[in-house]
Formats: C-alpha cells, sequence, structure tokens
C-alpha cells in the first residue's frame, strides 16, 4: 500500500479557525428568482476601502426541472490579509462551512477568489 499523507493544523491555527467560523455571521444583500447574494463579516477581518464586509457570497441556481438542482457559488474576500500564505487554512475552512450554511446538500460548484488562496472545488 502506498503512503497516506495526513495535513495536521496547529493547534493555535485550529483554535484561529474555530473562532473565525464561530464568530462568522453574514447577510442577504440580495435576492432574485436565481440567485442570492450574501455578506460575509469575520471577527478581525474586513474590507479594506469600506471597513465592512470582509467578502461576499453569490449563489446562483441552475434549475433544470423539478428534480435536479445545481448550484454554482462565488466567494470573493475583499481583506487583502486572507490572500496570505499562513490563511489558506482559514479560507479554505470558511468556504466549506459557507458552502454548508448557505447551500446545504445540493450538487455545487465552488469558486473562491483569495489572492493566492483561490481555488475552486466541486460538492457531490
Amino acid at each position: 500500500m502506498g503512503y497516506k499523507s495526513i495535513e495536521s493544523i496547529h493547534p493555535d491555527k485550529q483554535k484561529e479557525i474555530e473562532e473565525v467560523i464561530d464568530r462568522m455571521t453574514f447577510t442577504k444583500n440580495f435576492r432574485s428568482a436565481t440567485a442570492e447574494e450574501w455578506y460575509i463579516f469575520l471577527p478581525g477581518y474586513k474590507d479594506p476601502k469600506s471597513g465592512g464586509a470582509a467578502g461576499k457570497a453569490i449563489i446562483h441556481y441552475n434549475l433544470y426541472g423539478n428534480k435536479e438542482v445545481f448550484i454554482n457559488t462565488t466567494i470573493i474576500f475583499d481583506d487583502p490579509d486572507l490572500y496570505k500564505d499562513e490563511a489558506y487554512q482559514l479560507v479554505y475552512a470558511i468556504a466549506d462551512e459557507l458552502v454548508n450554511r448557505l447551500v446545504g446538500y445540493v450538487d455545487t460548484l465552488l469558486s473562491v477568489h483569495a489572492g493566492q488562496n483561490s481555488y475552486q472545488a466541486e460538492y457531490k
């Protein structure tokens, strides 16, 4: 059998991630028949220009008939501190939690924009 690598998170980093996620809030800014826009508020992070939300999530629903639902979710972080190398675990954890809370268990294509911590994922 091959070697399996399990990434471990330093306990201090794990504590930071848990605190940010526990205190994360979001508010709906816009809703249409096929999309929602949510502002994301994170403790210790903010938009450097406005001083407001650290980012936003845009959820676009693709409905095919009444049996298949597919979601396109884009998360855009505005705080440059979330673009740094050391923030990648936090960015992934926040994005994962946002998908769980805002989208749920529907097939989802995720696009995260956070500088060099940007990535794409598929939830099935």
